[in-house]
């Protein structure tokens, strides 16, 4: 069991490695990493790229731990009550690739995108708590509430959805490093948040002329 979750791990973190959004800013000859809040994720693509090159770096970093967390599930532990166990693990490797790539020096960026791919991988009723992630946005122009609210909401909807699993324990528990993950990640904008600082939606960062 401990090799099956190593190797569900690796398998996460290679496909996590692929930065979208440091492969979409040096299409626009930047490094993303060198500007704005220097995460490599979609809010940070957003203000320094455009709405455009964040759109295609969120459904980038949504559908790479796809790949992996539904082949593990539906095809290596297909009918397997531990499938849903080792899906959840292959997207925690996911989100571990692209917080801490090797590749990049292990910058990387918040998780978010990747954590909601693996929460719909784990259950596809969680589809519609994308439309609430975007309320929470619109009406507070946090983009760190929403993602709060999902790394939060990852535990308790599983444990409301797998109760009759007998891997329920175990999967509750690997979802609790999602939310520990996601808080650590964004410990710099719950500081903000706070203070009354935190940067709403909308904010942008301008690059020199020459560096476009």
């Amino acid at each position: 069991m401990a090799g099956k979750i190593i190797l569900c791990l690796l398998a996460g973190y290679l496909f996590g490695n692929f930065s979208t959004a440091y492969v979409i800013g040096k299409l626009h000859h930047v490094d993303i990493r060198n500007y704005g809040s220097g995460n490599a994720g979609t809010t940070n693509a957003i203000r320094t790229l455009g709405k455009k090159a964040g759109y295609l770096v969120f459904w980038g970093d949504f559908f790479k731990v796809l790949l992996p967390a539904l082949f593990v599930r539906f095809v290596v532990f297909r009918g397997m009550d531990v499938a849903p166990l080792m899906c959840q693990i292959t997207g925690l490797g996911a989100v571990l690739g692209h917080c801490y790539p090797f590749w990049l020096h292990f910058k990387g960026g918040k998780g978010i995108a990747t954590t909601s791919g693996a929460m719909l991988c784990s259950d596809w009723t969680c589809i519609f708590f994308l439309p609430v992630f975007a309320l929470i946005v619109a009406v507070t122009k946090y983009v760190s509430l929403g993602s709060l609210f999902i790394v939060f909401l990852f535990p308790v909807w599983t444990a409301i959805r797998y109760a009759d699993n007998p891997y329920y324990f175990a999967m509750i528990g690997v979802c609790c490093l999602y939310t520990l993950s996601g808080v650590f990640m964004h410990r710099g904008n719950l500081r903000r948040l706070l203070n009354g600082t935190e940067n709403k939606i909308g904010h942008h960062v301008q690059i020199p002329e020459e560096k476009k």
